[in-house]
């Protein structure tokens, strides 16, 4: 959440970092949708058909995790409705902060998952397997680890 802010009081800073957090909420979730309409499309084309099975378990991981995605990222949103007014600012805050990381894990395996598929209806298995995991791994440390370095390092 952002830095504290001199002479701003509990509310005004409860009501910037829920802005900010729904601010961040509104930049990752076209990303989730785009992603989850091409997973809901490429399953009725022609050549879907000829998928292998472990392709088939991979697009059916990357439909979950994209779906989940969407639903744990839209949860603080659809809860912020729900909750509107009742005065659980904070606790909203730290279960939409704990929604949006969980749901930006369920982000980075759908699209691990898609990648693997892409990669390996061009150029095979093993080097699927290679540009995933080089994925994943740029996934989770721009994500993940650089973020908690910096935060430990304070």
């Amino acid at each position: 959440m952002s830095e504290e802010r001199e002479g701003e009081t509990q509310r005004e800073r409860e009501i910037r970092y829920m802005n900010d957090l729904l601010q961040e909420l509104r930049v990752i979730l076209p990303g989730v949708q785009v992603l989850f309409a091409f997973l809901l499309v490429v399953v009725f084309s022609a050549p879907f058909s000829d998928i292998t099975p472990l392709q088939r378990d991979v697009y059916f991981a990357a439909l979950v995790c994209t779906t989940l995605a969407a639903a744990l990222l839209l949860a603080p949103t659809a809860q912020h409705r729900v909750l509107w007014r009742q005065g659980a600012r904070l606790h909203r805050l730290k279960v939409a902060n704990g929604l949006a990381i969980v749901g930006s894990m369920f982000l980075a395996a759908g699209m691990g998952c898609v990648i693997f598929l892409v990669t390996d209806v061009i150029y095979g298995t093993l080097p699927a397997a290679v540009v995933t995991a080089v994925t994943v791994l740029v996934f989770a440390g721009l994500w993940y680890l650089l973020p908690l370095y910096q935060r430990f390092r304070r």
